[in-house]
């Protein structure tokens, strides 16, 4: 006896699949889904926790001994040395700010492929772009927070005087500017290299380069800018220093700095220093670069040697237009660069990977 079993089909159509985002498709549910997986990591590990209090007590630390040196003078009173300090703070936590914020996205994405959970963010409806960003946004609020802890020392630099207060919110908002650009630039190494120790030391070599090798490129490269040519002079005739001031021409050396200048506009201290808009007294750090700094942009002037007379025709000194915005779009576009980087890299499915990459 055979038996026949019913079979029913089901006849109705199949539910439509979610369709694949683009590559930069961007919502804000997406950036900050990424970013809370991220923060929530970072908040679970005491080590974060350890970081922050280490991050207080050092830079108070320092700010207290700087306190002690640049207010007190040999009788061990009050010198006044107000804007002395805030450049000091500033460029104290500029400096430790440039040595931890690497750390924060130079692992972000070629550590999570070799923990095997990379690949988990990738196959769900998250676009590369939304998975690019929120890690950004993530090391970008944890960088703001080691800022944020700054914030007292550079209040108690405010309050010794001689620095407006605008200083203070333009320094913070540049820092923190600043510091998004690094974290792009180590997201993108992060993406481009596969081992986290090489993605770590080259994010330190490029902020290095920086902050250490502009510098000494504008050094190294003076010897080529400097000639002897024909200079306006402002002041008496040659060997005759009783006759009246006049407009001559000598043949001087010559320093066409106006050429290599931006060299130096990138480097985030210069960036920092121009954007400070402190008044540029006496015992002003701050001030003294920015000035400086814009004179070296402005090149050859009229040299003025007219020490008892009448003031040169042209005014000297360097320009008045901000150095600050174009320097730190130069940074931004480099940490903009690393966030391409690492959109592209993120992109399923891969091209080419390299050898040893763990997929999932």
């Amino acid at each position: 006896m055979t038996t026949t079993a019913a079979v029913q089909v089901d006849d109705r159509p199949p539910a439509p699949r979610a369709p694949r985002r683009g590559t930069w498709h961007l919502t804000w549910h997406g950036l900050r889904t990424v970013a809370q997986l991220e923060l929530r990591q970072r908040v679970r590990s005491t080590r974060w926790i350890v970081a922050l209090v280490v991050w207080f007590v050092v830079v108070g630390g320092l700010t207290l001994l700087i306190t002690g040196v640049v207010t007190r003078d040999e009788t061990g009173f009050d010198t006044g040395r107000g804007p002395l300090l805030f450049g000091a703070v500033t460029y104290l936590v500029l400096g430790l700010g440039l040595l931890v914020t690497p750390t924060l996205t130079s692992t972000a994405i070629n550590g999570d492929r070799s923990a095997g959970t990379l690949a988990t963010l990738q196959v769900t409806l998250l676009s590369p772009a939304e998975i690019a960003l929120g890690k950004l946004l993530a090391a970008w609020v944890a960088a703001c927070a080691f800022l944020v802890l700054s914030v007292p020392f550079l209040l108690l630099a405010l309050s010794m005087g001689g620095t407006p207060a605008t200083s203070l919110v333009r320094v913070v908002v540049v820092l923190s500017l600043v510091l998004v650009a690094i974290c792009g630039i180590g997201l993108g190494f992060s993406a481009l290299v596969s081992r986290a120790a090489g993605s770590t030391v080259l994010t330190f070599i490029a902020v290095s380069s920086l902050v250490l090798l502009t510098p000494a490129l504008f050094g190294l490269t003076y010897a080529q800018i400097s000639g002897t040519e024909s200079v306006q002079v402002w002041g008496p005739p040659a060997q005759d220093y009783d006759a009246p001031c006049e407009l001559h021409t000598e043949i001087r050396s010559v320093d066409h700095t106006e050429r290599t200048w931006w060299l130096l506009g990138i480097n985030p201290f210069v960036v920092a220093a121009d954007a400070a808009g402190t008044r540029g007294t006496d015992n002003d750090p701050l001030g003294a670069i920015r000035n400086g700094v814009r004179d070296l942009r402005q090149g050859p002037t009229i040299v003025d040697e007219c020490y008892y007379g009448d003031d040169a025709p042209v005014a000297r000194g360097g320009d008045a237009a901000p150095i600050w915005p174009w320097g730190l779009t130069a940074d931004l576009a480099l940490g903009a660069a690393g966030v391409v980087v690492a959109v592209r890299r993120l992109t399923i499915p891969s091209r080419k990977l390299a050898r040893g990459t763990r997929v999932a």
